[in-house]
């Protein structure tokens, strides 16, 4: 797959299954994250890897988190099985670093950067994810469980597998509704 065809088709799959990545395709997945644009040099990035066993500890934690926090029944309910969406799932975080240049934002893109990155790194092979936030992506429980400083963002969670229907989505926004000219 070219660049071009890769930003041009790209795009957001919840049904995932197995496969999951291989340790090649996860390589190069991993290797993408760190090509982002990174002010300062600081590596505003952290990554956790869940799959397999581990999505059980992940789903541990949701519950944890959507209990002591008190959480409507429906997200306390489906808490365990949430990392069971798909067979992977990478934590992107952005731990927050002072710094007199580089401003907590653009830490916080970076990792975003990072994300979306790996996101496109595993479609351009021909597996798909998607990335979620939501609840859990700004719980102190999960922050706490995860050994994360409170003041470290998780970014967002990366679902990874291989889409288990092929359905094209249509163009949702055309160019001119969004870009002017000075």
């Amino acid at each position: 797959m070219d660049a071009i065809e890769l930003l041009m088709t790209r795009q957001s799959d919840s049904n995932l299954s197995f496969p999951g990545p291989t340790e090649s395709q996860l390589e190069i997945i991993k290797k993408a994250a760190l090509k982002v644009p990174d002010h300062g040099g600081l590596a505003p990035w952290k990554f956790i890897v869940v799959n397999e066993d581990a999505r059980d500890k992940l789903g541990e934690i949701y519950y944890k988190a959507a209990v002591e926090e008190e959480q409507n029944e429906r997200t306390v309910s489906r808490a365990k099985d949430l990392p069971h969406r798909a067979p992977m799932m990478i934590i992107a975080i952005s731990p927050f670093q002072e710094h007199p240049k580089v401003p907590r934002v653009e830490q916080i893109e970076s990792a975003a950067c990072a994300c979306f990155a790996m996101q496109q790194a595993a479609f351009a092979q021909r597996l798909s994810g998607v990335w979620r936030t939501g609840f859990f992506a700004q719980s102190t429980t999960v922050k706490r469980e995860l050994g994360l400083d409170e003041k470290d963002e998780i970014v967002g969670y990366l679902y990874l597998g291989t889409p288990t229907i092929q359905c094209t989505k249509p163009v949702r926004h055309e160019p001119n509704s969004f870009f002017t000219e000075l």
